[in-house]
């Protein structure tokens, strides 16, 4: 067995507990980094997760290497249009600078090979993402969200509260 091939596992319900707290946990390094601290309580929320995972089109998805789980994602498939998004993505704390992240993207591309756009979000301050959508995953930045152009789906729960950030878009060939 390659114990560097990336794949990916329907996650099933009873593991969405442990997938919401490695989430919330890779999530936190990036706030922390940049603000020194969270606001209160974890981020995302339990209940955005909640409503994520349960969206409809939702697949939540387990990011494996060999076996074990190293991350996540959760994607919202239209099977009409195949206009779809990446939610939310994560690799697990102690697991980054591996290129688990590029693998487990490409990876999602493979399992929806019927996509025709893809669509992800980020915030303004997580240059490691814009970097990752950007220049490796080759996403191209269509909206950038600030006061005088609101996102309409801010949960404004970061610090700062300026609701800054970028929607992305992958067109497939």
């Amino acid at each position: 067995m390659n114990t560097n091939l990336v794949t990916l596992a329907v996650a099933e319900p009873e593991d969405f507990p442990a997938f919401k707290r490695e989430l919330q946990e890779a999530f936190a390094l990036a706030v922390v980094a940049e603000f020194g601290q969270l606001p209160g309580g974890p981020i995302p929320d339990d209940d955005d997760l909640d409503t994520a995972m349960a969206a409809p089109g939702a697949v939540v998805l387990r990011i494996l290497r060999a076996g074990r789980k190293v991350g996540g994602a959760v994607v919202t498939i239209d099977e009409a249009t195949q206009h779809n998004a990446l939610d939310l993505f994560f690799i697990a704390v102690g697991q980054h600078g591996r290129g688990l992240g590029f693998d487990a993207w490409i990876a999602i591309e493979r399992m929806y090979p019927r996509t025709r756009v893809w669509q992800t979000h980020t915030p303004y301050f997580e240059k490691r993402n814009i970097h990752f959508y950007v220049n490796k995953c080759g996403f191209r930045i269509v909206e950038f969200f600030c006061a005088s152009h609101p996102d309409p789906h801010d949960a404004g729960d970061l610090p700062g509260g300026n609701g800054e950030g970028f929607r992305f878009e992958k067109v497939m060939s």
